[in-house]
């Protein structure tokens, strides 16, 4: 199809989720999408197009327009299918990750008032397909995405259409006919950068090689094996395929390397940009580097706000730690009273663009502590800006410990312990961990004549809480450090360990 067809199919006001797939398969038709490893579903462009329209009608027999959906099915590319087409369908989807406990999915569901869960696509494959998409404008919210909040609850991020299709639709540029050419990823579909991913391949054309569960040895098979040509995963991917062997493999067919959620080692980069390749010459094989992509996002922000590049033998990493802002979007750093900070000096990074949620489902007064009346988000990320729009990652202000691309909220974990009827108080801090960057630790102060011998709060923390925001460790003391106000120190906490 020309190019200009596919600016007009894409770019028009008009789309939305609900007809996105409908769109591409005007475009890409019966070319390969997707094949998924374990379960073996294969489908085209056309079959995926025909299966959204199918679940929309199943979903639209059971539900109210405008009722919110939860997508609480296993992870796998099945729950992308559904999110459009309970969007197609006129319904709020919320997909939930896999990796959620029951409590917090029963969270979910209560918090959208969902009139609707949906645990296995047969759920609602029986319905009369929808040829339309149901009415809506790009600027309306699109989806729920639900991301722990500092309070300690999840909390849905009200993402527009606009927001989560925008950044992606200008993929269908890239020239997919030209070379043959797959995407490996085996990231959650609910969590925003697996979503973004699965999307944006959707738009460029390209196939996606898709594994529900993430496991080094097969990944580094399908490179080798399938010849794919992008990889994207978080920092703990990268480095479990370091220590799976990646470096005794052949990866000469990766092109690019993609990194997001969490902050990727420059090294450890380097070490994957010399395992790939910039091209492939008949006779001489492939030669060069790939390149290195890192994408800096949030949920709050529908994925990615600004990129670092490192170009195939070029040794500099373009654009400081956090990278350039993407067109559409535009930061400022700021001190404690939302004045803007001189260069080279560390503020709060703020963000704007089209990308930016329109505030929390159901919460005002978190949607008043994230955006401030403009319309910038406060990011709680502390930054410093360098010369040619480049910042630099300097830490961040909320309690958070990312866990191999997964935000961890120390509150939220705090309180699931402290429900434990001899745990008196806990407070958890980040611990340095080579693979996974951080992982959470806990500090405990229980009840009088109980020792932590005496329990097992391993298990109580993974029958509340995800598995990735289950301490790793625990200690117990006698009190914690204190301010004058009786606050916990948390770093004082963090050097009991």
């Amino acid at each position: 199809m020309p190019i200009r067809s596919k600016v007009r199919l894409l770019r028009s006001r008009d789309l939305v989720l609900g007809n996105l797939f409908e769109r591409l398969a005007e475009i890409h038709g019966d070319r390969s999408m997707v094949e998924e490893a374990d379960t073996g579903l294969r489908l085209t462009f056309r079959q995926a197009a025909d299966r959204v329209a199918q679940w929309a009608g199943g979903i639209a027999e059971q539900t109210e327009p405008g009722d919110a959906v939860v997508i609480a099915t296993p992870n796998g590319y099945e729950q992308l299918l559904l999110v459009l087409a309970t969007s197609r369908a006129g319904r709020m989807p919320a997909p939930v990750n896999s990796h959620m406990s029951p409590s917090e999915v029963d969270h979910v569901v209560s918090d959208c008032s969902a009139t609707l869960r949906i645990t296995s696509s047969d759920e609602v494959s029986g319905g009369t397909p929808m040829i339309h998409s149901a009415p809506a404008e790009h600027t309306d919210v699109g989806a729920l995405f639900y991301t722990s909040g500092t309070t300690g609850k999840p909390k849905g991020a009200e993402l527009t259409h606009r927001g989560l299709i925008e950044g992606v639709t200008a993929a269908t540029l890239f020239p997919s006919g030209i070379r043959k050419d797959e995407l490996v990823m085996a990231l959650p579909v609910a969590h925003i950068f697996g979503f973004m991913m699965v999307t944006g391949a959707a738009c460029a054309g390209v196939p996606v090689y898709f594994l529900p569960k993430f496991n080094p040895v097969k990944v580094l098979d399908a490179i080798e094996h399938r010849g794919s040509t992008v990889f994207a995963g978080v920092p703990a991917m990268y480095r479990m395929l370091l220590d799976a062997g990646a470096e005794d493999r052949n990866l000469s067919t990766i092109r690019v390397w993609i990194s997001g959620a969490d902050a990727m080692p420059v090294e450890l980069a380097n070490r994957f940009k010399d395992m790939g390749a910039s091209v492939r010459i008949p006779g001489l094989g492939s030669v060069g580097q790939a390149t290195f992509a890192e994408g800096y996002g949030m949920v709050e922000t529908a994925g990615g706000v600004a990129i670092r590049l490192s170009l195939p033998m070029v040794p500099v990493h373009l654009g400081g730690s956090v990278g350039v802002p993407l067109p559409g979007y535009k930061f400022r750093v700021v001190d404690e009273n939302g004045k803007e900070v001189a260069r080279n000096a560390v503020g709060e990074l703020l963000v704007s663009g089209p990308g930016i949620l329109k505030g929390y489902y159901g919460a005002p007064e978190a949607t008043a502590g994230a955006l401030t009346e403009d319309g910038w988000l406060h990011t709680g990320d502390l930054a410093r800006r360098g010369l040619l729009g480049t910042f630099t990652f300097e830490g961040r202000m909320k309690d958070v410990i990312k866990r191999g691309g997964y935000s961890v909220y120390a509150v939220e974990v705090e309180q699931a312990l402290e429900e434990h009827p001899d745990v008196v108080e806990a407070a958890v801090v980040p611990l340095p961990d080579e693979r996974d960057g951080e992982v959470p630790g806990a500090a405990v102060r229980l009840r009088e004549g109980v020792a932590l011998a005496d329990l097992d709060l391993e298990v109580w923390a993974k029958e509340h809480l995800s598995t990735y925001k289950v301490p790793v460790r625990f200690i117990q003391v006698e009190d914690f450090p204190r301010t004058g106000t009786d606050k916990v120190q948390r770093r004082e906490v963090a050097k009991l360990f």
